[in-house]
């Protein structure tokens, strides 16, 4: 059964394993790129996927808290499936389209298509890092607040 808190420990779990993996992105890239970088914070792509961080630690902490065969673990982890999968297939999809454009657009001056945000998807790899991110960090705030 989860404690007594005002707002949803899953939530809060969420929120700052999303948070913390924006700032991770910030550091990554600046260190990359060797300048700050903290577009990275508002950025939808990258490594690691916040959005599979954030939706996993949801799934994991709501298993924890009320149990893995409950209803709202499933509903958690449905809508977590679905955001993983659209994060790597449909925001990819945008993003390939993208890139083309700007090649396009680069090609030809006289067409006005505007700025393209070639930054969208996700790969496997930033999908899988991000979700055993939020896993890892979900079970950790379980195990400081459960006491064991």
């Amino acid at each position: 059964m989860a404690p007594a808190f005002p707002l949803s420990v899953s939530l809060i779990t969420a929120v700052g394993v999303q948070v913390a993996c924006q700032a991770f992105k910030v550091v990554l890239y600046s260190v990359r790129e060797k300048r700050p970088a903290f577009s990275w914070f508002f950025s939808a792509g990258g490594m690691p996927s916040a959005h599979s961080a954030f939706v996993t630690a949801l799934s994991v902490s709501v298993g924890l808290w009320s149990g893995f065969g409950s209803d709202v673990f499933a509903v958690a982890c449905v809508f977590s499936v679905i955001i993983i999968y659209d994060s790597w297939r449909l925001r990819g999809a945008v993003q390939s389209h993208a890139k083309a454009l700007k090649k396009v657009s680069n090609a030809n001056r006289k067409l006005k298509l505007g700025r393209f945000n070639e930054n969208i998807g996700h790969s496997l790899a930033e999908i899988g890092v991000g979700m055993a991110a939020g896993g890892a960090l979900a079970a950790a705030v379980h195990l400081v607040i459960h006491g064991g």
